[in-house]
């Protein structure tokens, strides 16, 4: 089998892309959380949005590497 090339130029476009939809599926739970008064609906999208906030901090700290890697023109060096 043949491995493709490491083609990372869309990284930091995708990953924002993904910072984008998962600040809005908080917005979006937040407004569901404002609205329901079933006390379980409230904890789970609760939980949910903290787990969204753990993967936003991990997603904005690889956005900073990618864009760097990518200010370097993704050279032998900065690859992981």
């Amino acid at each position: 089998m043949k491995n493709n090339p490491d083609d990372r130029r869309d990284n930091v476009d995708r990953i924002q892309r993904n910072i984008s939809n998962t600040l809005r599926n908080c917005e979006l739970a937040d407004e569901i959380i404002a609205k329901t008064d079933d006390e379980e609906t409230k904890s789970d999208l609760i939980e949910k949005n903290e787990r969204r906030e753990d993967a936003l901090h991990g997603m904005r700290k690889e956005i900073q590497d990618e864009a760097i890697d990518k200010r370097n023109g993704y050279n032998e060096s900065s690859k992981r």
